[in-house]
């Protein structure tokens, strides 16, 4: 039971992490979006540096697991969850108003038919595998800093969907529903598949080195 309120709490933080992300993105998407998808890869690095639960980080290395890692992943979504949902509506309190913004973001995404959202979902999941899997690899700090950076900026700026961002977009803008709640599914699907066909390339290669 500790082992599992540890990973809750330290998704809790991951969420509200990205969710800080995607404030900042939303302040300067009108003005300077390369500034504002660049200022978002904060908090993917802080996740990193501190060993948060990211469902996007951490469900590309499933088949690196026992079958009770699905318990650890279910888990980290909901603390993601809780975490940008909640960051979401405390943000709606403040004196900062990015309201009109967010609701065009969010418009945007569920004006979209789903086979899109696949697979812009696909896509930011290896944008996140390839952030995540860099720091494991004998290579320079600061390449690992670029190797975080870099796909943080390509699915921002590409608008690849990420699940836990949009967790926070939808709460800011208080646009949730069925049809956002069943695209936040697909979503989560989608970006697990992305990170996943990476992995199984990624060992395809590794075992033929081998």
């Amino acid at each position: 039971m500790k082992k599992y309120l540890k990973i809750f709490v330290s998704s809790l933080g991951a969420g509200i992490l990205i969710a800080l992300g995607g404030f900042i993105f939303l302040s300067l998407k009108e003005t300077s979006p390369y500034l504002g998808a660049f200022l978002f890869s904060l908090g993917l690095i802080t996740i990193i540096s501190f060993g948060m639960y990211l469902f996007t980080g951490k469900v590309g290395y499933i088949f690196d697991n026992k079958v009770n890692y699905l318990i650890d992943l279910s888990i980290c979504w909901i603390g993601n969850l809780f975490g940008a949902v909640m960051t979401g509506y405390l943000l709606r309190l403040t004196r900062i108003n990015l309201l009109n913004v967010a609701s065009k973001v969010v418009e945007s995404k569920l004006n979209d038919n789903l086979l899109s959202i696949f697979i812009l979902s696909i896509f930011c999941g290896m944008m996140i595998y390839i952030a995540v899997e860099l720091q494991k690899r004998n290579v320079s700090n600061i390449v690992k800093l670029v190797g975080i950076i870099m796909p943080i900026m390509v699915f921002i700026i590409s608008g690849f969907e990420h699940c836990v961002a949009n967790m926070f977009y939808f709460s800011y803008a208080n646009m949730w529903s069925l049809k956002a709640i069943g695209y936040l599914l697909v979503m989560s699907i989608a970006n697990g598949v992305g990170s996943l066909i990476l992995y199984w390339i990624n060992r395809f290669i590794n075992e033929k080195k081998g």
